[in-house]
């Protein structure tokens, strides 16, 4: 699996590359179909303090599946994300057919 991270208006971070990659790495382990991953982060302002975003899209066969979190850090936002993303992975193998 191809991993592309991309940081919105603002610096990259090492220690959040090397994170999301294990975590894709890890998913991509368990759904060997899995193609490319984007990686978005962005900075937010937000009187609450949760305007760390974190999207991720994953490029499957099949339509594309895709998920967002906003929340009072990268790390957080990424693990939700991943979270959301493998239960639609989940989701997906159970609809494949089975030959």
């Amino acid at each position: 699996m191809t991993i592309n991270i991309q940081y919105v208006k603002m610096l990259t971070s090492e220690t959040m590359n090397e994170y999301v990659k294990k975590k894709l790495n890890k998913l991509g382990t368990k759904f060997d179909w899995v193609i490319n991953a984007n990686v978005f982060f962005k900075l937010e302002n937000d009187p609450k303090g949760e305007g760390h975003i974190c999207e991720i899209e994953l490029s499957i066969p099949g339509p594309k599946i895709f998920a967002s979190s906003k929340e009072k850090n990268f790390e957080l936002a990424a693990k939700n994300s991943i979270k959301d993303l493998t239960k639609q992975l989940e989701k997906r193998k159970a609809s494949f057919k089975k030959h």
